[in-house]
Formats: structure tokens, sequence, C-alpha cells
């Protein structure tokens, strides 16, 4: 079978809709390249995609299930994933497909069956960033984390970590790692660790590949579509209970009510159900949602710093984001409005 690669962001997807459409897919707006495979016919006979590091819409022709080509197309895919030097591979497939890409070495680290499992290409890679975890415990009755986008930091961040420190005896705090975000990690990291720099208890955690980022919830970052595909919420909230929150002990984990976005609505919503009610083999952590901090009877939120921002409406922003942020934001400007002249 001869093989093709396709750039998804500069040719039509059509022929490969409507074939992952067959397979019950839908096409993944996140996928930078497609492999496809033909028959002698032309027609279309499998097709896989990677989108950044992660595999997914992997679809079979069922008349070669079986006949082997599966095999090939998932060495094509990872392959092209090391030509474009993406070494830290995840896959999103069917779980009558994990079989075959075990055998291309690749390890099952959460599910949402009947659905879909989520695999990557190591058998230690994350039991090692769990016992890096384990090294940062802190004693304590309860302990709690809060995981945050800070797209930037907002004086309702703030308040939702200091209300949180009030309920806990130590705080995890993680940054989403990805960049996928009008303000890049770098700058969510460091605007969020100046505007905490005078609070303790609290441990600042680098992003991770195994919570909230593209592997685990591709979701988040295509809130624009108002997608909320179940089995996204399943397949990192599982991994957080199973796994993130026995190697730091956690025991609580802190979220600001959400009455814009409804894929973060959803997500806590389905937070309650899969760290504290659902029956897996983990212990449970409680889910407490605090509610969003006001100014003005408006909820503060990052959007509207960013809509502000746009503005240049520096007298209202000086009641959203605490000093640190807005110093950054009022320095960042200045460099562009040279730049531009």
């Amino acid at each position: 079978m001869q093989f093709e690669q396709i750039d998804a962001k500069h040719n039509d997807l059509s022929v490969i809709r409507a074939f992952l459409r067959k397979s019950g897919l839908g096409l993944d707006a996140q996928i930078d390249y497609f492999i496809v495979g033909y028959h002698d016919s032309g027609d279309m006979a499998v097709c896989g995609g990677l989108a950044g590091n992660i595999i997914k819409c992997v679809a079979i022709d069922e008349s070669l299930r079986g006949d082997g080509v599966a095999l090939k197309l998932a060495t094509e895919l990872v392959n092209l994933a090391y030509e474009l030097k993406r070494p830290h591979l995840f896959i999103y497939t069917k779980p009558e497909y994990a079989l075959l890409f075990k055998s291309c070495g690749f390890y099952t680290i959460s599910d949402a069956l009947p659905y879909v499992v989520l695999l990557e290409n190591s058998a230690t890679r994350l039991q090692k960033q769990c016992a890096l975890w384990q090294t940062m415990r802190v004693a304590g009755n309860r302990i709690g984390t809060i995981v945050m986008n800070a797209n930037p930091f907002t004086l309702g961040h703030r308040y939702l970590i200091e209300q949180a420190l009030q309920q806990c005896d130590h705080l995890h705090l993680f940054v989403v790692g990805e960049d996928a975000s009008q303000f890049s990690y770098t700058e969510r990291f460091a605007l969020v660790k100046q505007g905490i720099a005078d609070l303790s208890d609290i441990t600042l955690h680098s992003g991770s590949d195994y919570i909230i980022s593209r592997a685990t919830f591709p979701n988040y970052f295509l809130k624009d579509q108002t997608l909320t595909d179940d089995c996204y919420f399943a397949i990192d909230l599982k991994l957080f209970r199973q796994h993130i929150a026995p190697a730091l002990g956690i025991t609580h984990r802190f979220v600001g009510t959400e009455p814009n976005c409804a894929v973060t609505a959803e997500y806590n919503q389905q937070m309650h159900y899969w760290l504290t009610n659902a029956e897996i083999n983990s212990p449970k952590v409680n889910v407490i949602e605090i509610p969003r901090k006001t100014i003005n009877n408006q909820v503060i939120s990052a959007s509207t710093v960013r809509k502000l921002l746009a503005e240049k409406n520096w007298t209202a922003l000086a009641d959203f984001v605490p000093m640190s942020t807005l110093t950054y934001l009022q320095n960042e400007m200045t460099v562009a409005d040279s730049v531009e002249a």
C-alpha cells in the first residue's frame, strides 16, 4: 500500500472527512498532518492524523482490518512524528485499535470505555513523573490543588487561591502548560509566580502533558467551538484521580464557578462525578467550587481583562488585575506601540 502525507492546514480535507465519518469519527481541527493509504482502486483505505505530539483520527476500512495494514499506518505515523522532532507521543484511538498501538510500543494511561483510550509511547514516563511529584508531597490532612490557565493572571485567580488556602493545609498550583492562549506559557507562569509571591503554603508547578493539555483535554483549547465531548472529561479527570492526586496526596480540588464558558462549566460538573462520585479504585478527591470574585457586580474574568487590554482601558484594568500583571501589560503595550510606530 502506498501512503501519502497531507498537510491538513493547506489542503482540501473533504475526502478524509467523509472517510472518518464512516468510522463514526469527526475531523479534528487541531490536526496538522494526515497519513493516508489507498486501495489499488484509488479509494481511501486508512488514515491517521498528527496534532502536535498526539495521534488521533485513526480510521481503517473494515475490509482491511486484520490484514496488517493498520500496523503499517501506525509505523508511518510514528516515523512522521519523529521526523518532526516530536518523540513524546500520545494517541487517542478506539479500544479495538489499542492492541495495535501497544504492539508499536504504546501503553494505556487513561480511558473512557467503550469509546476511546489514551496511550503514550513509554512504559515509564508517567510513573517517573509521579515519582517526581511524590518528592514534592507536603504533610497535612487537607492538601488542595488548583489548575489554572491564567490568561493572564487576574485578581479573580488571586481570590480563588486565597480562598483555597483558607480551607487546606497546603496548595499545589498548576499552570496549564500549552502555548494555545493569547499569553504564552512562559508569560502566564511568570505572572502567576509574581502574583502569589507574598503567599505561603503553595507549591507552584510547571505545566504537564498529564493535566489539562492537548493530550488529556483537547476540548479546553477549542472553547470557541463549545465542544463538550464527555470522553475527554473522563480521560483527563481519571488520569488526575488515579495518578496525580495520589502522587501529591491531594484531597481537595478547588475551582471557581463558571458563568460564561460552557466547556469550563461542564468540566466543573464532570469533576464532581469523576473525582468524587465515580467508583474508581483510587482515593476520592473532594471538589470545592468557589463563587467568582466580582467588581461592581461584574465577574472578574481573564476574557474581560483581555478586552479591556485591547481597549487600553488602564483605569478599569487596575480593578481586575494585581499590580504585577498591570505593570507587565502596560510595558508590553508600550513595546508593541513602539514597534508599530
